[in-house]
């Protein structure tokens, strides 16, 4: 970007220097908005983003599995690389040759472009330097896509495709405790599909999603809320294992694109 832009969103102006970025990207201090936009508008023709940002506000914004598992999409197919940044300043896109200023103003969002060469040099080697000085994040959320085919691998198509319309009907997907989280999220699909808890838990611990002890205690806490029944199912050693089922009739009646919000509804009273 070699001039200055003014657009609608954070978005367009990302999307601008992904387009334009000549090497390496560094984004600097974004805001926790910035980042969820970044992780949303990269695709597999983007270049390498390295992302320095307060660590507070990525455990903020990555607490959401919508962002998270697509940033750790990002970061297995070697085009995203996060680490934690204090130094505080706006947030900037800097790369060899260029440094843009992101500035919000109501609702037009301006990337404030420098073309001076020694600017340019002194931003680029400040924040390379902060680059190999910077500690690692740790992102823990497994990456969307292999979410998504081990759960058709392992539970099937059906109940694949209903974690995905579920997860295309929500905003945010946090582990608040509150709302609807990914564990909360997979248990409802799979009762909506009468899986076997065994099943949709020993999947969700394999992927990275949580542990088996932490779907068990999730289920419970539907349960007693009335989102979800069991019942025992007998096998040939051992104890009986649990099917579950939607334990309401405005579950049970709702589709896809209903079932969350209802769900939602239903956790909030």
């Amino acid at each position: 970007m070699k001039s200055n832009l003014v657009e609608r969103t954070v978005a367009d102006v990302l999307e601008e220097a992904l387009a334009d970025a000549d090497g390496e990207l560094y984004v600097v201090n974004p805001t926790p908005k910035t980042v969820e936009e970044l992780v949303d508008v990269m695709d597999e023709d983007a270049p390498v983003v390295r992302l320095l940002a307060a660590e507070d506000s990525l455990k903020a914004v990555m607490d959401d599995f919508l962002v998270a598992s697509r940033a750790a999409d990002h970061v297995e197919a070697d085009r995203l690389e996060i680490r934690s940044y204090e130094g505080g300043t706006n947030t900037l896109l800097v790369t060899e040759s260029s440094v843009v200023s992101v500035v919000e103003a109501g609702d037009r969002v301006a990337g404030l472009a420098t073309d001076d060469e020694a600017f340019i040099e002194s931003a680029y080697d400040r924040f390379s330097g902060a680059w190999e000085d910077a500690d690692e994040f740790q992102l823990r959320t497994p990456a969307i896509t292999r979410v998504r085919s081990t759960l058709d691998e392992e539970l099937g198509d059906p109940t694949a495709s209903d974690f995905d319309a579920v997860l295309d009907s929500l905003e945010t997907a946090r582990g608040d405790g509150d709302g609807l989280d990914e564990v909360t999220i997979s248990l409802l699909v799979a009762a909506k599909n009468e899986d076997l808890l065994y099943d949709i838990s020993k999947w969700g611990e394999d992927v990275g999603i949580a542990s088996k002890a932490t779907f068990s205690r999730t289920k419970t806490r539907m349960e007693e809320m009335g989102l979800i029944d069991t019942e025992k199912v007998p096998i040939d050693v051992g104890r009986p294992r649990l099917r579950l089922k939607l334990g309401d009739e405005r579950l049970q009646d709702a589709d896809n694109g209903q079932l969350a919000s209802v769900a939602q509804s239903m956790l909030a009273a």
